[in-house]
C-alpha cells in the first residue's frame, strides 16, 4: 500500500473503468467471497458505484442500489488485499449510509460471507426471508441459487 488512504480518492466511476471494476470484483468471486459481476451489469449500475483509487489505479469499489422507496442495498463491496484493514471498506460502509440517509432510505441491507465486517458497523442480522421478494431478482443468475449461503444484515437509518 501507497501513502495515506485519507490521501486516496474515493469518487464516482467512469465508464472507462468499469473493466477494472469487474476485474476487481470477479477476483473475490473466483474465490468464492462475493458474487460475480457481468460488464454489462456494471455499465448498467454504474451510477450505484463509487470507486477508490490508488496512484490511478481502481483498489475498492462499492455500490449502493436502491430497491425500493425505503430499502436499498449496499452491493460488491471489494479492496484489493494489500489495502485490507486500511480502513476503505469502513469509508464505504459510511459514504453508503450517508448517501441513503440523505435520500430518506430508512433501512440498509447487505448480503455477504464477512457478516462480522457489517455488524461492527451496526449492522444487525436477519433471516433472508424477511426482505421482500422483489430483491431475489439478481439471484436467480447466482450458481448458489436457491441454496444462498450468504448472510443478511441490516440497518436502520434514524
Amino acid at each position: 500500500m501507497t501513502g495515506n488512504v485519507e490521501a486516496k480518492l474515493i469518487r464516482k466511476p467512469t465508464v472507462g473503468e468499469v473493466p477494472d471494476i469487474q476485474r476487481l470484483i470477479n477476483e473475490f468471486a473466483d474465490r468464492g467471497e462475493m458474487l460475480p459481476r457481468s460488464l454489462s451489469e456494471l455499465y448498467e449500475n454504474l451510477r450505484d458505484f463509487d470507486v477508490f483509487v490508488d496512484d490511478g489505479r481502481i483498489v475498492g469499489c462499492c455500490a449502493l442500489h436502491i430497491c425500493w422507496e425505503d430499502l436499498a442495498e449496499i452491493k460488491s463491496l471489494a479492496v484489493a488485499d494489500e489495502f485490507k484493514g486500511s480502513g476503505v471498506g469502513s469509508k464505504f460502509v459510511k459514504r453508503c449510509l450517508e448517501e441513503a440517509a440523505a435520500l430518506g432510505i430508512k433501512k440498509v441491507f447487505a448480503l455477504t460471507y464477512k457478516p462480522d465486517f457489517f455488524r461492527k458497523h451496526g449492522f444487525q442480522e436477519i433471516d433472508k426471508t424477511e426482505l421482500p421478494h422483489k430483491i431475489w431478482n439478481e439471484c436467480v443468475k447466482c450458481p448458489k441459487f436457491p441454496n444462498c449461503d450468504e448472510t443478511a444484515l441490516t440497518i436502520e437509518l434514524g
